[in-house]
């Protein structure tokens, strides 16, 4: 086939393929506009998914009469007018391409009107092409109605998914955005059901509770200022937003919104430093809520990066991680309640009476390892002062404080106990050794084997002595000193299937530590019990276990007096 130019129809269609991608990469460039020309109340109605009918009218600035046709060129844009303005930008748009890759695959009608102007304009565009010029009244603002999209486009209506799912990728759009600019006033409506509506109130957690609902509203924490009010600072960076208590954490990751200067971006590192932020703290498989605005001088980011806008460079990415990081975490750290036992709303009869099983045990000889104090990584959360008062089921340890009762969970306590000890103990190369009176032949898979020989050198960092000895067996001289007694093998066999990659090293933490600590349904002695809760209240992070499991939950004072009708 011989070199040729293309015709403008197939390059206008190539090109919109980058910016529209399906319904919502409309919505949100429309949302975006919306926003750049200053509105307060954007509204969004959608038909069939989009395909059939898209239509965002926002009270904004407008456009003028003479500036609307001129719109609809391919980067034609009020927001740059030279390359060096592209090292900072302000606005959400600055391509110049949205209008114009819209009305490339779909009809496209604009309203718009300006204040001062007698009547607002009106075009109607079919393939790219104005076909219709006119006058209609409109106060102030924009709307813009698309409609038919990808007529013309089999291929890629093809690839478009089911209208459950296009809008829900539409939602998704105008939701983060309701998050991002909780000033404006948000109305979506699909196929004539209104799905979201924000106040506009200016206050981000009236959004989160019009978008996520009261509960996860209600367990919403601010991050807290450091050295600049809203925000913590790195150089001039700002981290602002709120994020989840761990106890409203979710199986996917779709609640984690990031903004930089108030777009929304998709950005795989920030993502990881939120999560991160959060370790020993979620359940393992959950994700946090969180949405985390970063503002920093538009000199600091480049954001053109791809027509979508989504993807963002820092110019000093570490910085920015770190930030993000240490924002969240601290966040996390300070304010992060103990779980409460559930007020009950409304009153109830009162049909028997429970029975506590409450020991307080004298006899007994379980040795629970308990460590001296380790070197806090983070902030300490406080605990009050416990007096422990027996054991139920074996399994809790009943403790009351200041505030009410306390319900502390042996197992995971002493898990969180003794990974403080474990961590302690490697930073200051100290681990200590339980050597076997006789070698311990160790039987392993091929895959196992694998995994053992790769991690020689860090399995003997915690403690293990191991050498090879014939096909599929090792020899094992030594043991942490911790799994002396347990059953390291098992312990040993999960974490090799596990198999090595990153986080390995904080994996076999968490492994030694689950597989030394005592049992539910492990009986403890009076003493025992005091010794854990002291030790408990020393470590760094007393709330939670490693795996990110409450280890008490909270009866308070106020609740206890509800329930007994003295309040």
């Amino acid at each position: 086939m011989p070199i040729k130019v293309l015709d403008k129809e197939t390059v206008s269609q190539i090109a919109a393929g980058e910016v529209v991608e399906r319904p919502a990469s409309v919505v949100k460039e429309l949302v975006e506009n919306s926003l750049d020309a200053g509105a307060t109340q954007i509204s969004v109605e959608i038909k069939g998914g989009g395909v059939s009918r898209i239509q965002v009218i926002d009270n904004g600035s407008g456009i003028p009469q003479g500036e609307a046709e001129l719109a609809f060129n391919r980067y034609a844009t009020s927001k740059i007018a030279s390359p060096s303005d592209l090292e900072s930008i302000l606005s959400l748009g600055f391509r110049g391409e949205a209008l114009s890759s819209i009305a490339a695959v779909a009809e496209v009608e604009l309203v718009t009107g300006v204040a001062g102007e007698a009547a607002g304009t009106y075009l109607g565009l079919k393939d790219g092409v104005i076909i219709n010029r006119g006058r209609k009244g409109r106060s102030a603002g924009t709307t813009v109605t698309v409609k038919n999209l990808f007529r013309r486009i089999p291929a890629r209506l093809k690839f478009l998914k089911s209208l459950a799912t296009e809008n829900s990728h539409i939602a998704n759009i105008v939701s983060r955005y309701a998050l991002a600019f909780p000033e404006v006033r948000f109305i979506l409506s699909i196929d004539g059901r209104v799905t979201l509506r924000t106040p506009g109130s200016g206050e981000l957690i009236d959004s989160i509770t019009q978008v996520y609902g009261l509960e996860v509203a209600q367990n919403m924490l601010e991050i807290k200022a450091l050295g600049w009010e809203g925000g913590v600072v790195a150089s001039s960076l700002l981290v602002t937003g709120m994020v989840g208590s761990p106890k409203v954490g979710r199986s996917s990751r779709d609640y984690l919104s990031l903004f930089v200067n108030r777009r929304w971006v998709s950005h795989r590192r920030l993502a990881w430093a939120v999560e991160e932020a959060y370790h020993g703290l979620l359940m393992v498989g959950k994700h946090p809520v969180a949405i985390i605005n970063l503002s920093l001088p538009p000199q600091e980011v480049d954001v053109n990066v791809h027509p979508t806008k989504t993807e963002v460079r820092f110019r000093d990415e570490q910085a920015t991680f770190s930030a993000v990081q240490k924002a969240v975490r601290q966040t996390l750290i300070e304010l992060t309640p103990v779980p409460r036992i559930e007020e009950v709303a409304t009153p109830r009869e009162v049909s028997s009476v429970p029975r506590l099983m409450l020991w307080t045990s004298i006899g007994g000889d379980v040795n629970l390892g308990l460590p001296p104090a380790a070197t806090p990584q983070t902030p300490a959360q406080s605990l009050p002062v416990l007096r422990v008062m027996g054991q139920l089921l074996s399994s809790y340890i009943i403790a009351e404080g200041p505030d009410g009762l306390y319900l502390i969970d042996q197992h995971a306590a002493h898990e969180r106990i003794l990974f403080e000890q474990i961590e302690d103990q490697r930073s200051r190369r100290e681990m200590e050794i339980q050597m076997l009176l006789e070698p311990v032949a160790f039987e392993v898979s091929p895959r196992q084997g694998e995994s053992l020989k790769a991690q020689y050198e860090k399995l003997a960092e915690f403690g293990f002595s191991i050498e090879p000895f014939g096909e599929g067996t090792f020899l094992v001289r030594a043991v942490p000193a911790l799994l002396a007694g347990r059953d390291w093998p098992g312990m040993m066999r999960e974490l090799l299937d596990s198999g090595g990659g990153e986080g390995w090293e904080e994996r076999m933490v968490i492994s030694m530590a689950c597989h030394s600590a005592v049992r539910a349904g492990q009986v403890l002695t009076s003493d025992e019990m005091r010794e854990m809760v002291r030790k408990l209240e020393q470590t760094a992070l007393p709330h939670t276990c490693p795996h990110g499991r409450p280890t008490m939950i909270h009866l308070s004072l106020g609740q206890l007096a509800r329930e007994f009708g003295r309040s």
